[in-house]
């Protein structure tokens, strides 16, 4: 399969926030050069191997759906001259990268990333633990 990414922009949509609509759509080149013959399925905007409502680009490619998904945007956004179509990809870029998880500390209330202690997460940071001992 040759997979590239087809981005369609329409004007003038009444009704949104935005005066244009962006959408992206996974065409196959070796079935066809021209759009829609060499459809495959839409990119979503999240992506996610986990979850319960699986979309059809992520029922189609399976565990390999994320890193199929930013090869393609990539891509795009190399050879995209539109400063507002490069926009959104950078934006759904930023929407695939994973999110490190933070938590509030029990103590003084800041922010920091838990580690794992034996069976148990971490509930105080580093600073308090230190502090406590």
């Amino acid at each position: 399969m040759n997979l590239r990414l087809y981005v369609s922009k329409r004007d003038n949509m009444r009704g949104y926030s935005q005066s244009y609509h962006i959408r992206f759509a996974i065409v196959d080149l070796d079935k066809s050069q021209e759009y829609p013959s060499n459809f495959v399925c839409m990119l979503p905007q999240r992506i996610s191997e986990n979850s319960k409502q699986n979309s059809a680009f992520a029922r189609t490619f399976g565990n390999h759906s994320s890193e199929l998904a930013k090869r393609l945007l990539t891509e795009a956004l190399e050879t995209e001259a539109d400063s507002e179509i490069k926009a959104e990809i950078e934006k759904r870029l930023k929407l695939l990268e994973p999110k490190p998880i933070q938590i509030k500390c029990r103590v003084c209330g800041k922010l920091f990333e838990p580690k794992i202690l034996g069976r148990f997460k971490q509930k105080t940071c580093q600073e308090c633990r230190q502090e406590q001992n």
